[in-house]
């Protein structure tokens, strides 16, 4: 190891110590003035907005000077809407009720023990994350609510958007009881740091990686530590032979073009044979009008002109104006291709068939399944959680959008009155 290294690594285990100490002083913290620090981080936030933007902008000048793909540069802009939305979402965790301390569960033994099931927090929680700014301001919130300490590695092309925002943060803390290293974020962009906190088993408690599939599966192949992964979002919406077409055409628009650079845009469109005739013309022009290129099977073709969808069409995540079509014989078969290529995210049928929609949501092993609706309401503060920190594939310990209750455990107290086991 290169003293260059140790000296990263020491960084790191600095910070990660620093953090658990913070740790222990969140426990004290009451409900109350845990909202109070939101509501003055939201203020700042919204306070310093030109500041926030000026220092946007610099990520994004670089970002275009490297030519990132314009999906990527999207996730990176931090406007007026997207900063009024981070701290609406900041208020609104600041509303919700603190998850810490609620007792889940009592018991009461025989032998007079009284046992409580009460929940806690995960401690010290590592936050990898790529492109979204915004992150910064929503990861805070959700972890100061719930009692964590969150320690941040953004991506380099957003780390004077991040920095911004988390010094702004951190500066509204020193002026608090809430221990200013609640939260941290690493301003080294060398990505071996990334290999030092996920080793760091006994210090940091979950790693949280928010990103590309690869980056994902790297931090996880390499960590010591527990890891609850956002992975990819391949969508699928299906047009069951009953949708009502108007539905089918408003609800595939939106959730393909309202904003395609996200996890929980539509990537894959199934529609039955029965649907195909009526929808798909109407449909696609209107998508072709929106900018999106059609890519389709053998069967879709037949009925609009659009370029041949290949094998590996069917399993990639675009996140941009890229939709691919396939026209299905059953549901059945809608299913198989959803569980066959999609990523677990969010899937949606669009049906009047009300047993048809129940096959559906109960056959489709996805974190979020839906009836009637966009994926795009995959989202914490859609769901009524202010913000999520993540969107978990995965099904332990979270799954879906991962909110204040997600970001904890739980603990069993025990009392007795002198019981000891025979």
């Amino acid at each position: 190891m290169t003293d260059h290294e140790k000296e990263l690594q020491k960084q790191v285990f600095g910070i990660a110590e620093n953090a658990v100490k913070a740790s222990r002083r969140m426990a004290g913290i009451d409900s109350a003035y845990k909202r109070e620090t939101l509501m003055k981080i939201a203020d700042r936030l919204d306070k310093k907005a030109d500041d926030i933007k000026f220092r946007n902008e610099i990520d994004l000048d670089a970002a275009r000077e490297d030519s990132i793909p314009e999906a990527m540069i999207n996730r990176l802009i931090l406007d007026d809407g997207r900063i009024k939305s981070m701290t609406e979402g900041i208020r609104e965790v600041a509303s919700l009720k603190d998850p810490v301390g609620e007792i889940i569960e009592t018991i009461d033994r025989p032998n007079g023990l009284k046992i409580e099931k009460v929940r806690v927090p995960l401690g010290v929680i590592g936050m990898i994350y790529e492109s979204r700014p915004n992150v910064t301001g929503d990861a805070a919130a959700l972890c100061l609510m719930s009692s964590n300490v969150v320690i941040l590695r953004g991506g380099s092309e957003a780390l004077n958007s991040n920095l911004a925002i988390g010094h702004l943060i951190r500066d509204v803390l020193a002026e608090t009881r809430i221990p200013a290293d609640a939260l941290q974020i690493i301003d080294n962009t060398d990505r071996k740091i990334i290999g030092y906190l996920t080793t760091l088993s006994g210090l940091v408690d979950v790693i949280i990686p928010r990103g590309s599939q690869e980056m994902i599966r790297s931090v996880s192949r390499g960590s010591s530590v527990p890891v609850i992964g956002h992975g990819k979002g391949l969508c699928h919406t299906y047009i069951g032979a009953a949708a009502d077409k108007k539905k089918a055409i408003e609800i595939s628009l939106n959730a393909k073009v309202q904003r395609p650079g996200v996890c929980n845009a539509l990537e894959t469109l199934l529609i039955h044979r029965d649907a195909a005739e009526e929808v798909l013309p109407e449909l696609c022009e209107k998508m072709e009008a929106a900018g999106v290129q059609l890519r389709g099977d053998e069967k879709t073709r037949r009925i609009y002109d659009m370029t041949d969808a290949s094998e590996k069409d069917w399993g990639t995540e675009y996140l941009a104006l890229i939709l691919s079509i396939k026209i299905v014989e059953s549901t059945d078969e809608a299913v198989g291709h959803i569980q066959h290529y999609g990523s677990g995210h969010s899937d949606a049928i669009i049906t009047e068939d009300k047993t048809d929609a129940e096959k559906f949501l109960n056959e489709v092993d996805s974190a979020c399944v839906y009836v009637n609706a966009s994926t795009r309401f995959t989202d914490g503060n859609q769901m009524g959680l202010g913000a999520e920190i993540g969107i978990s594939n995965q099904k332990l310990h979270a799954r879906g959008p991962m909110g204040l209750k997600e970001l904890t455990s739980y603990k069993y107290k025990i009392k007795g009155s002198g019981q000891i086991r025979p």
